[in-house]
């Protein structure tokens, strides 16, 4: 079962989470940019473990089956 291709939905979930807690912080008056960070870096890691599934999947195929 190849879970790489799910688990990298995980990701935007969380950078959904972050974005709306920046937008409380900063509706707040807080600082806000801790969680935008950690949500830039959780789309960058959706796309990364994105791109790596592919690639093992791709390696998969060339191999055949074992």
């Amino acid at each position: 079962m190849n879970y790489l291709k799910y688990t990298s939905f995980v990701y935007l979930l969380a950078a959904a989470f972050f974005l709306y807690d920046a937008y409380a912080r900063h509706s707040e008056g807080k600082s806000f940019w801790l969680s935008l960070s950690l949500a830039a870096l959780s789309v960058f890691m959706f796309f990364f473990r994105r791109h790596f599934a592919k690639k093992i999947e791709e390696r998969k195929r060339q191999d055949g089956p074992k």
